[in-house]
């Protein structure tokens, strides 16, 4: 399961989709063993990225796209508040995210940086621009935070958000005291139960690397 996995599991759980998008649509795609590549999943996302949504005959491969999707057409939950500003501070946090930082740090982009330069380029790229991401998204939040990004709900900015900072810690070692808005929003995300369903180490395909 890959960080974009995280976010769509986190999204489903928290809006009581299980049923319907984990048992019927979700399928463990092994980044490390290069599925991503075979022809079947070509014929789902031919960037071959994960993650993909299959929804009966439609097929969404962007986490951001995904989002917006459900949003639309589950109610459960919604995960963008009524309030203009605070829907545009959402949108926009979640797109930092998604747009600005992930891509960045992508498996595929730290291979090719690893190849070229090395390991340890490697690490000081992803580093440098993740620091940024939440240099920006610590400024952008820091007088709408609640419990949460834009308040005291969930809504989409902590879905991105949460998944971020917990690969920012656990693989890149980012310490989050330089971001004390982000990392109050953290901490409140990582107590949802829905959160700590979503981690990857509890995933029936994790590897035992992450087990452990």
């Amino acid at each position: 399961m890959g960080f974009e996995d995280c976010i769509v599991f986190f999204l489903a759980k928290f809006m009581f989709l299980e049923s319907s998008l984990r048992l019927k649509s979700q399928r463990a795609v092994n980044l490390g063993k290069g599925e991503q590549f075979t022809s079947e999943f070509d014929k789902l996302n031919p960037l071959h990225y994960v993650p993909v949504l299959v929804d009966g005959d439609v097929v969404i491969s962007d986490s951001y796209a995904i989002l917006l999707y459900l949003e639309e057409k589950y109610h459960q939950r919604p995960l963008l508040p009524v309030e203009p500003q605070l829907r545009a501070l959402n949108l926009q946090a979640a797109s930092i995210v998604s747009s600005n930082m992930q891509p960045l740090h992508m498996l595929s982009v730290l291979r090719y940086i690893e190849e070229r330069v090395g390991p340890e380029e490697k690490q000081l790229w992803a580093k440098f621009h993740i620091q940024k991401g939440f240099g920006a998204l610590e400024k952008l939040l820091t007088g709408s935070a609640g419990k949460y990004a834009t308040g005291d709900e969930v809504y989409m900015a902590d879905v991105f958000l949460a998944p971020q900072i917990a690969v920012a810690t656990k693989r890149f070692n980012i310490d989050m005291s330089e971001f004390p808005t982000l990392r109050k929003i953290y901490d409140s995300c990582e107590a949802l139960p829905e959160f700590q369903a979503s981690l990857p180490e509890r995933q029936p395909d994790a590897p035992p690397e992450l087990i452990g």
